[in-house]
């Protein structure tokens, strides 16, 4: 084979610094389509987007030539950077994310959970949803104490 293929499609989740509520509605539709264009510039393009005022979720194809690493640090880092020039001075992601394989069958179930995420958030929280993506794909190695409760994430 005379080429490198790959097809891994990701799905990302990380939170605002402090878990404040930053991404309002007025800014939410902006924030999305300018982290799709960072994304496209890795050659890893945005499949879905979409946040509540506390986090993101975005699933998208990973590129062969960026590890996930630098991947979520440019898209954290200019994602930042042109919320501080929108106005939102104090806008911070938190340090970590989560990132999860995403398997071809599944892409279209993952984008409708990340379509419906407002929905989803009325009954469940922030940290009710790490857990339950922690105990789905049985993430135990991290721990660390959140508002309270403990949890296992490098999401903080």
């Amino acid at each position: 084979m005379g080429q490198s293929l790959s097809a891994i499609y990701i799905h990302a989740i990380f939170g605002t610094k402090n878990n404040s509520s930053f991404i309002d509605i007025s800014i939410e539709k902006h924030l999305h389509s300018y982290m799709a264009g960072i994304l496209k510039n890795l050659n890893s393009p945005a499949i879905k987007i979409n946040s509540v005022p506390d986090h993101i979720h975005i699933l998208f194809r990973m590129s062969k030539s960026h590890s996930i690493s630098q991947i979520m640090h440019v898209i954290k880092r200019d994602s930042s950077k042109w919320m501080k020039t929108q106005g939102y001075r104090g806008f911070r992601w938190q340090i970590g994310y989560a990132t999860y394989s995403v398997s071809q069958s599944k892409l279209e179930t993952v984008s409708e959970y990340i379509v419906n995420q407002k929905m989803h958030h009325k009954k469940m929280s922030f940290l009710e949803e790490v857990e339950s993506f922690m105990d789905k794909y049985n993430v135990d190695q991290y721990s660390r104490i959140f508002s309270g409760h403990k949890i296992s994430s490098y999401l903080w």
